[in-house]
Parts: C-alpha cells; structure tokens; sequence
C-alpha cells in the first residue's frame, strides 16, 4: 500500500551554541508550503511507471477541472529531473503575468533505491526480488497558483468547487418589509440544494458588502429586494465577469448551479486564452531571448537534447526547461541552440 505524508525538514545554525543539546529550526522551505506526497512500492516497472502516470493526470485533472488552470503535461530534461530518478513528470501552468509555475511532479524511479538499501520482497516465485518505486507530490503553492491565475484588481476569484463561500446573498433595502425573509427565504433554499452560502444582513451598506465579497472572490452575489419580490425574480451577479442575469425566483436552483458551472468554465477558458496567446515558437536562440525578454511567457523550440544548449538557454536568455511536452510538435529539424540534428521539443520558460 502507498504510504503518504507530510514532510518536515530541519537545520541547525551557528547561533543555535550546541552546549548541551542543539536546538531544530525548521528551513523556511517548510515554512513556505506544506507537502501532499505520496510513495509507493510495485512488483513490475509496468505498475509502477503506470502508477506514476496516473498520479500526474490526477494532478493535471485538479488543476483543469477543480482550480480551473489550464496545464501542460510533459517529462522534465535530466537537468531538471529529480535526483536519482530514472524520469520525473511535472504539470506546468502559466500564471497571469506570463510566468511558469511547476504544478505537481511524478517520479518514476525503478528499483534502485530498493537495490542501494536491499529492501527486497517475496515474488510470486517465493524468491527475494527488489521492487520498483514511485514518488510524487504537489503543495500548498497551488492556493498561490490560484490566486495569481485568476486574481484581480478587486480582489480573489475563486473556482466555484474550492470557495468556502459559493454564494452570498445580500438582501437590498433590508430595511423594508419582507425584504429580509425573502433573502433567508433564498439563502435556506440555496444550502438545501447542497450549496455553501452565506447570508450578509449587517448594518453595513450595499456597496460595500458588494466590494468585500468581490474581495473574497465569492463566485456568485444574489440580491433581491423590494422589486425583485414584487416580479418574483432576484438577480444574480458572477464574479468573474461581472454579468448580470435575472432569475425567476422557481428557477432558483437550477439557474445558481448552472452560473456557477459557467463561473468555472469562464475562468478557464481566459487562463487558457491566456496560455495560448503566450506561447511563442522560436528557431533560435535569440529569437527566443527576443521573445521572452518583449514578451514573457513559454517559448517552444527544437532542443537536441544536450545539456550545453540547455545551461546556454538558461544564461544567454534566462529561461529553464519546463518540460518535454508529451504532444511534441515539429518546429523543424535542427536545434535552437547549437543548430545540431533535434531530437524533441522543449518549452522554456522563467518560473518562480
């Protein structure tokens, strides 16, 4: 069975005076994020290779489907890979100002570690045999990657499956009769339909709970008030756009599932438009050093796969590998670098 926890690491300084015993100061690393991570032990390369797989598509499906961040999918150069892995695998995402964030990483790493410490298993033969191991893991950076990813001059956007909050409904001109009984009337409804909402019926004024909860990134405000109930409608207002629609009040449910579907659908299709108008194609060098310096972003190039071309990449024009793209493209035959016969095409990138 795959073993899973948290990591914690430690260092001792000079200032810790080792008189009777030293003193654990944990690196600011541990400090930065906390670690999902996983590991695991196989029989067969084939189950292992086929576990590290899984575990990046699982990455890669959170990403798109749940924090609605489009990613690329690929296998890190052996410059970038883990230590003493045979391959390592990342989901890479692009933030909005055009910079790369490493997402999550899988690592296939055969049996040598098992073989370095001798942690052997009985075989279907009865005999010792060493197993094969994985690794992989993603952090609490992915709550950075959401805001840099969707945020804005307003505050948070958050995707509708990770708000705390989904909905909020303010209740307009609360002060009238009926006004407050409709919008509890509304919001008991909401949160029997399995959503999470929040009520604001404080003193404060519209405009500001409007603010505070554009801040708050709630992906859908609902107000209603005297007119509203009047026509048998409320309003409700997405958060990542800023849209407006009327809802009949028997259409209620339906209507906030649906705009909450749409306020995830939106937020990806802008993080992937901006993906896709900042992925530039470069057959050299400099090109490439022109583009990332103009206009940021991944630049993809044919590489020939040396590790020169790809330390010249990283001082001449400033980016890292992100990865080996597992849906190659052919840029053309030569490399980038050095001009030499390619073999794969790379995205680079400057990432945090």
């Amino acid at each position: 069975m795959p073993s899973r926890f948290c990591s914690k690491s430690f260092s001792r300084t000079k200032a810790d005076a080792p008189t009777s015993r030293p003193r654990a100061r944990p690196f600011l690393r541990s400090r930065e994020f906390w670690w999902q991570e996983g590991h695991t032990l196989h029989e067969t390369a084939e189950e292992a290779i086929a576990e590290t797989e899984q575990q990046l598509n699982c990455y890669a499906d959170f990403y798109e489907k749940v924090l609605a961040i489009p990613v690329l999918r690929g296998r890190k150069t052996e410059k970038e890979k883990f230590a003493g892995a045979d391959a390592t695998y990342t989901v890479e995402c692009m933030m909005k100002d055009h910079k790369a964030l490493q997402g999550g990483t899988s690592h296939y790493f055969g049996d040598k570690f098992s073989r370095a410490y001798d942690v052997t298993f009985a075989g279907r033969d009865n005999r010792q045999q060493y197993p094969f191991q994985t690794s992989w893991g993603t952090t609490t950076r992915m709550i950075g990657a959401v805001i840099m990813a969707h945020g804005d001059n307003n505050g948070l956007v958050l995707p509708p499956q990770i708000a705390p909050i989904q909905i909020i409904v303010l209740p307009v001109a609360q002060h009238k009769p009926g006004v407050l009984e409709a919008a509890g009337a509304l919001c008991e409804r909401l949160q029997a339909a399995g959503l999470r909402v929040k009520m604001d019926d404080s003193d404060n004024s519209m405009g500001w709970k409007c603010a505070q909860y554009e801040m708050k990134g709630v992906p859908l405000r609902v107000e209603i008030g005297p007119r509203d109930i009047e026509s048998g409608a409320c309003v409700m207002v997405r958060r990542d756009n800023g849209e407006k629609t009327v809802v009949a009040l028997e259409e209620l449910e339906a209507k906030a599932k649906e705009l909450l579907n749409a306020v995830h659908d939106g937020l990806f299709a802008r993080a992937k438009q901006n993906l896709d108008e900042h992925t530039y194609e470069a057959r050299s060098l400099e090109e490439a050093k022109a583009l990332q310096t103009e206009r940021g972003g991944f630049i993809k190039t044919m590489w020939c796969g040396e590790l020169d071309c790809e330390l010249a990449m990283k001082e001449k024009a400033g980016m890292s590998s992100r990865c080996i793209p597992f849906r190659q493209e052919t840029l053309g035959e030569t490399c980038a670098c050095c001009g030499k016969s390619a073999k794969h095409m790379v995205i680079w990138g400057v990432a945090y």
